[in-house]
C-alpha cells in the first residue's frame, strides 16, 4: 500500500505523481473503514482528499501552516502527518482527536472545532511571517458553509490590506459560489497569476504615478478591468474586497489543485483559491445523502446504516415533536436555527411551517438578535443552538435580548459533556455563563415530560428563558412524580431529613441512584429537582436548615459560576446552618472521549458521587 509510505510529515513528497490518485483512494477506503468502526466525521473528509494531498505537495510541514476551520475535516491530514497508527483510538478517551489539537502535533498549527474561524488565525501567522521576516506559507481552509459566518468577512476585509502572501482555501462543497466558465476563467486565472503578467502591471502603474493625471488615468484603469471582470471572472466579491480571486477549481483534480496553490504562493497579498467538491466522494451512501455521514456513530459499511440503532427518544426528538404540536397552537411561534435543522430537531417544524422557520447560516450572533426583533414585533422565537455555540452570541444575549426583558427562548441541546467531538464542544459552560445577566431565566428538565412541559409554559411566559438539556436518550423515569411548573420553584421529589440532594436537570437521574446508595448506608436524604437554576429557589434553601445538615449541589456544569457556588453563597450569606458541598465539573477542559468514560474522570458519575459524599461525612464526624 501506498499509504503504508507515509509515516511522518512530508513523506508524500517522495511519491511519484502517478501515485497520488492511488493514494487518494487508498485515504478513502481507510477512512470509510476506520470511522465505520469508531465513529466520526465521513462526508466531509472524504471530499477534501485530494485537496489535502495538494496543500502537503506544495507545503513544507510543520514550517509551513494548514488551518482547518471548524477542523472536522482534518482527517486525511492527520494521515499525511504520520498519525495512521492511532486511527484505532480516534475521538477516544486518551486517543487522537477528531479536530485538529496543538497539543497532539505541531502540524496541526491551530486548535479549531467552532467555525469561521480560519481565515482570522491564519491571518495572524502571515503577519508574524511579515514582522519576523519569514517567507511560510500559510493557507486556512474554509468551507462555504463556514463562510456564512460573520467573522469570516470581518477576517477577509482585513486580508484584504495585508501586503503578505496569505492563501485561502474556499473548499465549496454544497453550492458554487458563482459558475465555472470554463477555458477563459482558467486561462484568466493564469494569466493573472503569472510573474510577466504580474510584473507588467506593477511596472505600468508605477509610471503613470509618476506622470501629471496619473492618478485619473490609473483610476479609469481600474474601473475599465472591473467591468471587464465581471463578465468574465466569477467570484468578483472577493476581487472588489481587494482579495485576489483564483478558481473555480476542481478539488479532485490533484494536478490542477497543485498548479494553482502554487502560483498563489507568488502573490504578495491575500488570494482567495475556490475548490469545488463533493462532499462523502467515494463512498455512495454519503455521497446521496452527505448531512446523515457529517458525524456518524458506528455504521456498517455495506449499508451505510447504524450499527447501534437508537431504541429510546433523545430529547432533541422530544423537542422536536413538541415544537410541531405547539406551532399548530400557537401562530406567532416561529423556530430559528444557525445551519442544524437536523442537529436540533427542527426539520419536522420547517415541514410543517415553512414560513415561520428560519435557518441563518453559521451566525449565531445574527441569530439571537433577529430572534429579538422578531420578539419586538410580536412573534414568540424559540433559537435552537448547542450550548457550546450559544457563546458566541454572548453579547447579543445580554444587549439585544436580556436588556429589553424580551420573550426570547433559547432551546439549548448538547448541554453538559457530549463525548467524541472533545473541548470545543462540551456544553459546560452555559450555566457559568447565562447566570451572569440580569432578566435571564433558566430552566433545566429532569426528564423528557419536563422538557414538554417547559416548552408549553415558555409559550406564556413573558422575558427570556433558556431551557438546557444533553445529547442522548431522554430519561423518561419518574413520571409518576410530574408536577404542573411553578415560575421560580423547584420540585421536592423525596421528601426525608439529614442530607438533601440538590439536583440540576440531568443530574437528577445520578441523584436518584445517589440516594439509594446512600440509604444502604442508613442516611436520610431528601432529593430536590432544582428547575429553575435562575430565579434560584430561595425559599427552598431556607427551608431545608429546618431539618438539614448538609445539601450536596449535582450539576453538569464547570464549579466557576454555576449553581453550586450560587448555593453556596446563599447559605453562607444568610448563615444557614447547614453545610453546602458541590459536586461539578473541575474547572477546566474535558478532551474527547465516551461520556460515562468522563462522568468518571471528572468526578460526577454515580460510584464517585457516593464515594466523596461518604468521604464528606466521614470528616464531618471527626
Amino acid at each position: 500500500m501506498i499509504l503504508e509510505k507515509i509515516n511522518k510529515p512530508n513523506d508524500i513528497k517522495t511519491l511519484r505523481s502517478e501515485e497520488y490518485e492511488i493514494l487518494a483512494m487508498e485515504i478513502r477506503d481507510f477512512l470509510i473503514d476506520k470511522i465505520s468502526r469508531s465513529g466520526g466525521h465521513l462526508a466531509s473528509n472524504l471530499g477534501v482528499v485530494e485537496l489535502t494531498i495538494a496543500m502537503h505537495l506544495v507545503c513544507n510541514l510543520p514550517e509551513d501552516k494548514i488551518i482547518w476551520d471548524v477542523g472536522h475535516q482534518s482527517y486525511t491530514h492527520k494521515l499525511l502527518t504520520g498519525r495512521r497508527e492511532g486511527f484505532d483510538e480516534l475521538r477516544k478517551y486518551g486517543g487522537i482527536s477528531g479536530f485538529p489539537k496543538k497539543r497532539e502535533s505541531n502540524c496541526d498549527a491551530f486548535g479549531t472545532g467552532h467555525s469561521s474561524t480560519s481565515i482570522s488565525a491564519g491571518l495572524g501567522y502571515a503577519e508574524a511571517n511579515r514582522i519576523l521576516g519569514r517567507k511560510n506559507t500559510v493557507i486556512s481552509v474554509i468551507g462555504d458553509g463556514a463562510l456564512t459566518g460573520g467573522m469570516a468577512y470581518e477576517a477577509l476585509n482585513n486580508a484584504a490590506r495585508s501586503k503578505q502572501n496569505f492563501i485561502i482555501v474556499l473548499n465549496d462543497n454544497e453550492m458554487s459560489i458563482s459558475h465555472n466558465v470554463g477555458g477563459m476563467s482558467e486561462y484568466l486565472n493564469q494569466l493573472r497569476t503569472g510573474d510577466i503578467y504580474n510584473n507588467l502591471k506593477n511596472n505600468v502603474m508605477d509610471l503613470l504615478k509618476k506622470v501629471p493625471g496619473g492618478d485619473t488615468a490609473i483610476a479609469k484603469i481600474r474601473r475599465t478591468k472591473s467591468g471587464i471582470k465581471q463578465l468574465f471572472i466569477p467570484g468578483m466579491l472577493f476581487e472588489e474586497m481587494g482579495v485576489t480571486y483564483l478558481g473555480p477549481v476542481d478539488g479532485h483534480n490533484i494536478k490542477k489543485l497543485v498548479r494553482v496553490l502554487e502560483e498563489a504562493k507568488k502573490l504578495d497579498h491575500a488570494v482567495l483559491v475556490h475548490v469545488i467538491t463533493k462532499k462523502g466522494k467515494g463512498y455512495l451512501p454519503a455521497e446521496k445523502e452527505p448531512w446523515k455521514f457529517h458525524g456518524v456513530e458506528p455504521f456498517d459499511v455495506e449499508t451505510g446504516m447504524a450499527v447501534r440503532q437508537k431504541v429510546k427518544p433523545t430529547y432533541t426528538d422530544i423537542f422536536s415533536a413538541a415544537m410541531v404540536k405547539l406551532g399548530e397552537k400557537y401562530s406567532n411561534l416561529v423556530a430559528i436555527t444557525a445551519a442544524m435543522p437536523d442537529g436540533t430537531g427542527l426539520t419536522k417544524y420547517r415541514e410543517a411551517y415553512p414560513e415561520r422557520f428560519f435557518d441563518v447560516g453559521i451566525a449565531e450572533e445574527h441569530a439571537v438578535t433577529f430572534a429579538a426583533g422578531l420578539a419586538a414585533g410580536g412573534m414568540k422565537p424559540v433559537v435552537a443552538v448547542y450550548s457550546s455555540f450559544l457563546q458566541r452570541a454572548y453579547d447579543q444575549i445580554i444587549h439585544d435580548v436580556c436588556i429589553q426583558n424580551l420573550p426570547v427562548v433559547f432551546a439549548i441541546d448538547r448541554a453538559g459533556l457530549v463525548g467524541s467531538d472533545g473541548e470545543t464542544h462540551q456544553g459546560i459552560f452555559d450555566l457559568s455563563f447565562l447566570s451572569t445577566i440580569p432578566n435571564m431565566n433558566i430552566f433545566a428538565p429532569m426528564n423528557l415530560y419536563e422538557l414538554t412541559d417547559i416548552l408549553k409554559f415558555a409559550m406564556e411566559f413573558n422575558g427570556p428563558l433558556a431551557i438546557r438539556y444533553p445529547r442522548g436518550e431522554a430519561y423518561d423515569e419518574l413520571k409518576e412524580l410530574r408536577t404542573p411548573i411553578e415560575y421560580g420553584k423547584s420540585q421536592v421529589l423525596y421528601q426525608e431529613r439529614d442530607i438533601a440532594l440538590v439536583a440540576v436537570g440531568n443530574m437528577v437521574k445520578e441523584a436518584v441512584k445517589v440516594r439509594e446508595q446512600l440509604k444502604r448506608y442508613g442516611c436520610h436524604v431528601t432529593l430536590i429537582n432544582v428547575r429553575f437554576v435562575q430565579p434560584m429557589d430561595e425559599q427552598m434553601l431556607e427551608e431545608l436548615e429546618q431539618n438539614h445538615f448538609l445539601v450536596v449541589t449535582l450539576e453538569e456544569n464547570i464549579l466557576n459560576g454555576g449553581f453550586g457556588v450560587k448555593v453556596t453563597r446563599f447559605a453562607k450569606n444568610r448563615n444557614m446552618g447547614y453545610h453546602v458541598m458541590n459536586l461539578s465539573l473541575p474547572n477546566l477542559y474535558v478532551e474527547h472521549g465516551n461520556v460515562k468514560i468522563l462522568m468518571k474522570e471528572v468526578g460526577i458519575d454515580t460510584d464517585t458521587i457516593l464515594d466523596r459524599i461518604l468521604e464528606y461525612l466521614k470528616d464531618m464526624s471527626k
